[in-house]
């Protein structure tokens, strides 16, 4: 079974996704929305280099990585919590139009098995998952990742602004996540 250590990869992390024209034509047939000369703060993340000043990603926000996926703590928060997670795979996929089949079936999976973590771990009283495709859809990073909120009675998420958490709470958020999750069930 891979590592599950925070802020550390299982075997050998994949290379970072070279910069993509956006006009470049796409598996799904959508041209990619990424600007320009984009650089992927996730690849960096899965690569273990947040040297980009672009990059607002720790090598400490990682809760779990294997060969498909990654967990983390995100870097912005909600409201008065300031800990969501979430999952993207390893590969650079832009958005869910590119997800293969397997990589999209586990990701569902680790889905419920990062919300039952998120509740033992942080005692929510419920979870939400959010995800977002294209520049209309909301999507600010040009690369697939689906979000995993904690939940409580009254706390008004979706109206909420979003606001940068600190580098040092990531941290322990991810340590205490990593402790909860169970990620024998996403195996396929």
């Amino acid at each position: 079974m891979p590592s599950q250590t925070p802020g550390s990869a299982a075997g050998s992390a994949p290379e970072a996704a070279p910069a993509r024209s956006p006009e470049a034509p796409r598996g799904s047939g959508i041209p990619s929305q990424a600007p320009e000369g984009y650089v992927c703060p996730f690849c960096g993340l899965v690569a273990g280099d947040c040297s980009d000043p672009g990059n607002r990603c720790e090598l400490e926000d990682v809760v779990y990585q294997d060969e498909d996926l990654v967990v983390l703590i995100a870097c912005d928060g909600f409201g008065d919590h300031e800990g969501h997670a979430m999952i993207i795979p390893a590969q650079h996929y832009e958005n869910l139009y590119e997800m293969p089949d397997r990589v999209l079936q586990r990701t569902a999976l680790m889905a419920r098995q990062v919300a039952l973590a998120i509740k033992r771990a942080w005692n929510s009283e419920g979870t939400s998952t959010r995800q977002h495709n294209e520049k209309a859809g909301n999507q600010h990073v040009w690369h697939y990742h689906l979000h995993v909120f904690p939940r409580y009675s009254g706390d008004m998420l979706y109206r909420q602004l979003r606001h940068a958490v600190d580098p040092a709470v990531r941290a322990v958020k991810a340590k205490e996540l990593a402790a909860a999750l169970d990620v024998g069930p996403t195996r396929l």
